[in-house]
């Protein structure tokens, strides 16, 4: 199949190498008439013809490339062959439906399938990039729970090349044990169809669900009746006008709101500035009156280390001071000390010399001192007694 998907350029620069995103292997199992066993188609990434008689298969391989890229419910299974819409659906392929049979007692017909409930199908499809050196690994594993009529689904995308025989086999019964090993081996594993297409889109490098809309409508076509209706319906993207139109003149109107909201906030920005001009010199002013207030709340600290400096020199000076008084201090006890050597030698020598004599005289001077005082006394007092009497 040839990669419609990329976005690179498709040209083969030199015959050798193969552009864009390419199928490089089919695998299928237990799907349509493809019965018991794998059955692998290897492309190698380039175009192939597919060519067979008529009911051998062709249309069901085809459709095993559509499910893995579209959703069921969007495919018209078996359109390449010309058939009927509601002549193959994905239940039918997945129970191996391959004929009709008719209950002649009811007159109605019902297919015969290849397969029952306790069976399991499985696509799987390798794309890969050479440019890119990428290999992508698409993978849908189908079966049915009694009495359901629609086969439950399990999506798988890895960025490794798989195999059924390797990685869709050996389970059990039970596809939750298959669905368990395939995210524990790092396949990312969905139950529903949209997030397995955004994540294969994603590794692929698919811009839009459109191109896969594309590929749908192109993959089995075998004429266009009008080229027009093909291109406006399947390769351009919807277009809502009347949506369109109602977001320009919101948009026109959110514009005009905001010029109107930009040019008022503009002049108010200008009746602004003289106060932002102001506003800048208080702040000045703010930040010169904290700086003075700093510096008088550290002036008493300035004059208090001013002071200390002051008050150490005082103290260096008082020191020396002191020092040169202690020494005459000790100069002046020294003169004492020989002072009341010579007085004591003196006194020695004046008691030698008579001095005992004098030591009495002065004493009894004292004594009669005394005496003359106290008769004095006594004198006067009589005298005043005389005056007082008269006599």
């Amino acid at each position: 199949m040839d990669g419609l998907f990329s976005e690179v350029d498709l040209e083969d620069a030199g015959g050798e190498r193969l552009r864009g995103v390419r199928l490089r292997r089919l695998e299928i199992y237990n799907w349509g008439t493809f019965d018991e066993r794998i059955w692998s188609i290897d492309l190698g990434g380039r175009n192939t013809l597919l060519t067979g008689d008529i009911g051998s298969g062709k249309s069901t391989l085809v459709d095993a490339i559509t499910t893995l890229l579209m959703p069921s419910h969007k495919i018209a299974y078996n359109k390449a062959a010309g058939a009927d819409a509601r002549e193959r659906s994905l239940a039918s392929y997945v129970r191996g439906d391959y004929k009709s049979e008719r209950n002649e007692e009811t007159g109605t017909s019902r297919a015969v399938a290849l397969r029952g409930s306790g069976r399991y199908s499985v696509l799987l499809g390798v794309f890969g990039n050479d440019d890119f050196d990428t290999t992508v690994t698409l993978a849908q594993v189908f079966w049915f729970k009694p009495g359901n009529h629609l086969p439950e689904k399990l999506f798988a995308v890895a960025d490794r090349e798989l195999r059924i025989t390797e990685d869709f086999t050996d389970f059990g019964s039970d596809p939750a044990a298959l669905r368990r090993r395939l995210r524990t081996s790092g396949v990312t594993v969905e139950s529903t169809f949209p997030p397995y297409g955004k994540e294969f889109r994603r590794q692929l490098g698919i811009g839009s669900e459109q191109a896969m809309e594309l590929f749908h409508q192109t993959v089995s076509m075998k004429a266009v009746d009008n080229l027009n209706d093909f291109v406006r319906h399947h390769m351009l993207e919807p277009f809502a006008v009347d949506t369109m139109l109602r977001s320009l003149i919101e948009h026109f109107d959110d514009l005009t709101r905001a010029h109107d909201s930009v040019l008022r906030a503009r002049h108010q920005l200008e009746l602004l500035a003289p106060l932002m001009s102001d506003l800048d010199d208080h702040e000045a002013q703010d930040a010169a009156i904290e700086q003075r207030t700093a510096q008088r709340a550290a002036v008493p600290y300035f004059i208090a280390e001013h002071r200390i400096w002051l008050l150490d020199d005082q103290l260096q000076e008082l020191a020396e001071q002191e020092r040169r008084t202690d020494d005459e201090l000790a100069t002046a006890r020294t003169e004492r000390r020989d002072l009341q050597d010579q007085h004591t030698e003196i006194s020695v020598q004046i008691a030698g010399n008579g001095g005992d004599r004098l030591a009495a005289i002065e004493a009894e001077i004292g004594q009669h001192t005394e005496q003359r005082d106290q008769r004095r006394h006594r004198f006067d007092r009589f005298n005043l007694l005389l005056d007082n009497a008269g006599l």
